[in-house]
């Protein structure tokens, strides 16, 4: 591809931000809900188009695969907080390059990635010959963005063996749980029982766009996590996985809700151990450790031998 129409390298930072200012039509934030900031308002000339957009990473740019042409580019920034994006502009900063992150290995664990549209088309033979016996895709975020790529990497990581699961980036304050779930179902988060599809995973962190628990008390969060889990189980037969933080969870949800008995937990955390579980989880399923790695995107383990792995994807 021409220069004109894919991502420059990371160092042409002021010029990629102008052109993905300049190609931000009203097509592609229209799909943003009335009245929400979209990633561009920072990134104009009053912002000297230096600084990342609200909800960004500070290295968001390092994050694009540079094959992304740039109208999608600017779609999926506008739009996409990649699973766990938000914890660690909050929480884990100082741990995320840590070369002790990236040699995480656990005896009985298995080893696997997340990815978003950030990481374009992904090369899934190699992360599967590294190591990686699992992936989730991000599928959605609240119900006006859908992944560009998503189907490349879905049916990519199960065409190589993996096991693969779809995630959806919560929304509260837009949207019910319920419809969330819907529009996550309708747009690839959905499950089969063939042993080679992980229930849908729902990303419970801080909003990128305002406060830190969209507007809701603990009882209505966990309202509304009961809304999408509920649904989601009618529309799939499988309760969703819930990821998120521990400080996020005290913050948000506190001992409000407990999904213990139906979700399994995802947790993040960076660092060099799991640390307090949210309540009123008592084991953990999945750890996302590291935000790089061995693998593209984030970097995350299974807490089980590989057949109990088969056996949460299978449902019995």
């Amino acid at each position: 591809m021409s220069s004109r129409n894919t991502l420059p390298a990371a160092s042409a930072r002021t010029t990629l931000l102008a052109a993905l200012v300049a190609l931000s039509s009203a097509a592609i934030v229209s799909a943003q809900p009335a009245g929400q900031r979209t990633a561009f308002e920072s990134v104009g000339p009053a912002a000297g188009l230096a600084d990342p957009a609200p909800g960004l990473e500070a290295n968001w740019l390092d994050k694009l695969n540079p094959e992304i042409p740039s109208p999608v580019a600017a779609y999926i920034v506008a739009n996409d907080h990649p699973m766990g994006s938000q914890i660690r502009l909050h929480e884990f900063k100082p741990f995320m390059r840590g070369g002790m992150l990236r040699t995480i290995t656990k005896v009985g664990s298995v080893a696997g990635m997340d990815v978003s549209g950030y990481q374009g088309n992904v090369n899934w033979s190699s992360a599967y010959s590294k190591g990686a016996r699992f992936a989730y895709v991000k599928a959605t975020e609240g119900t006006y963005y859908t992944n560009p790529y998503f189907a490349q990497q879905y049916n990519g990581s199960y065409n190589v063996g993996m096991i693969r699961g779809a995630y959806h980036f919560a929304r509260p304050d837009t949207t019910t749980g319920a419809t969330q779930a819907d529009y996550f179902v309708n747009h690839g988060g959905g499950w089969s029982a063939d042993a080679k599809t992980l229930p849908g995973a729902l990303d419970m962190e801080y909003n990128p766009y305002g406060s830190t628990c969209y507007g809701l008390s603990k009882s209505g969060m966990a309202s509304w996590i009961s809304s999408f889990s509920s649904r989601y189980k009618t529309r799939t037969g499988r309760y969703p996985v819930i990821y998120t933080s521990n400080s996020w969870w005290t913050t948000c949800v506190g001992t409000s809700g407990n999904f213990s008995a139906t979700s399994p937990l995802w947790v993040a955390r960076y660092s060099s151990t799991v640390g307090t579980l949210p309540y009123a989880w008592s084991y953990y399923t999945f750890w996302q450790f590291a935000d790089s790695g061995t693998f593209p995107g984030d970097q995350n383990t299974f807490n089980g031998a590989y057949d109990r792995l088969v056996v949460l994807a299978r449902g019995y």
